[in-house]
């Protein structure tokens, strides 16, 4: 199949025609799994209405953001609660459900901790029953967080956490979303895909060099790791980095250039004008020594006489599951190297990186005089099989930059953090400038 999309499939794709929750309704029960589960079309439209004129409204000046789950107070254990469980609170007597309900409980329904609870009542009338407090672990899903967070029932769930944008739900299961008039279908995680694993192979291989030098020298026996260990743990510690930039909703722009640029990078050079930049020194390289420092912890944590006999090696579901307060504290300052990168981000400019996640600096103004990119391919899967090409003179002037430095770059990677949270991965694919939306 061609990898590029005809130009009837593409004007499919980006209709000038505006959707609106009428619209996100026929295409969430499309995208349902089972069918014969999938709630009826009329109260998918009621739903996704009342939730729709709910996020455009304000509360004291408050955004009004939440979540929302149908189904009844029986889906839910009765003696649960975060964080590892849910805790369901319900009401005496049942709320109506609209919008200025939803508007007066959000502050009370935390979109970061609580569900409002919706059910039909005996006559089929949409009602709210109470709260179901979940606890934040859900968040770290995409926050690169070690928790494993309590699993709604798989029900009809709304998340409605920017104005006029509603996300769509089965139970923890991601179906669709409208988003300024645009219905989009199942997100891509370009996190699992091949190009970004190739892509920082040579950190990974760095990382476990650096494990096996310190392997040799245990005095102990230490527990052998699971290949992918180093992968996971750096996919964490980038997720974690990227929800930070996300959170703090001023856009930014983090670089990553290959390892055989990071000499001509450390100096003046064609690509980038830094207004601050960093000395080559060991803090710089703290975010990749901080990976080493888990993993060699958990070979010895797992390699100890008293710890669990394992038929496999140690892997990412040791390292979630672990109580050790030396890899809690590890982890911690692999946060907190993320809230730093976000920091930096926050001055005009790209915060710079290596391959190694070696911190350049920052305040980097990408060079004007780059070859300018008219269009570039927009990736409809996850490793950029199929795109569909774009025009670049709509985008903004960070977009624009970030494609003259992946045109001019072929092994960098740019990612783009829009104030909006949208994030978008850009590098070169088969020669031409690709860029993919992040979940």
């Amino acid at each position: 199949m061609d990898r590029h999309l005809s130009e009837m499939e593409t004007s499919t794709l980006y209709s000038e025609v505006h959707s609106y929750p009428r619209d996100l309704a026929d295409f969430a029960r499309g995208a349902w799994p089972d069918p014969r589960s999938a709630p009826e079309i009329s109260t998918l439209r009621r739903v996704f209405s009342v939730c729709f004129q709910a996020s455009l409204m304000r509360e004291e000046e408050r955004p009004i953001i939440f979540r929302m789950i149908l189904g009844g107070p029986e889906l839910f254990p009765p003696n649960e609660g975060p964080p590892s469980g849910l805790h369901k609170l319900e009401f005496e007597k049942t709320r109506p459900f609209d919008e200025n309900e939803i508007r007066r409980l959000s502050p009370a329904a935390d979109f970061y901790r609580s569900v409002i609870g919706v059910k039909e009542d005996a006559d089929g009338v949409l009602c709210i029953w109470g709260i179901v407090y979940s606890g934040p672990r859900w968040i770290e899903t995409t926050q690169g967080g070690r928790s494993e967070a309590p699993p709604l029932p798989p029900a009809l769930a709304v998340h409605a956490a920017n104005q006029g944008v509603l996300e769509v739900y089965r139970g923890p299961e991601f179906l669709a979303k409208l988003d300024g008039g645009r219905l989009l279908g199942a997100q891509m995680d370009v996190f699992a895909s091949k190009w970004m694993l190739d892509g920082f192979k040579e950190v990974v291989d760095e990382i476990a060099a650096l494990h096996i030098v310190a392997r040799s020298r245990a005095t102990e026996p230490w527990a052998p790791l699971d290949p992918e260990l180093t992968h996971s743990i750096g996919q964490h510690a980038l997720r974690r980095m990227i929800s930070v930039l996300r959170d703090s909703r001023h856009g930014a722009t983090l670089v990553f250039v290959p390892l055989e640029s990071v000499r001509e990078f450390s100096k003046e050079n064609g690509y980038v004008s830094f207004k601050y930049r960093f000395a080559d020194a060991r803090p710089r390289h703290r975010f990749r020594n901080l990976l080493v420092e888990i993993m060699n912890r958990l070979a010895e944590v797992h390699g100890r006489g008293d710890a669990p006999a394992y038929t496999r090696d140690v892997g990412w579901e040791e390292y979630r599951e672990s109580e050790d307060p030396e890899i809690a504290g590890l982890d911690e300052a692999v946060f907190e190297v993320s809230h730093l990168v976000a920091s930096l981000a926050a001055a005009d400019g790209a915060v710079v990186m290596s391959k190694r996640y070696e911190l350049l600096g920052f305040g980097a103004e990408i060079s004007g005089s780059l070859p300018d990119v008219k269009t570039v391919q927009r990736a409809l899967d996850l490793e950029g099989e199929r795109t569909a090409e774009e025009d670049t003179e709509n985008v903004g002037t960070r977009h624009r930059s970030a494609y003259r430095l992946a045109g001019a770059l072929p092994e960098a990677v740019v990612v783009v953090v829009s104030q909006d949270g949208s994030v978008r991965f850009v590098t070169q694919k088969d020669g031409a400038v690709t860029y993919w939306e992040q979940a």
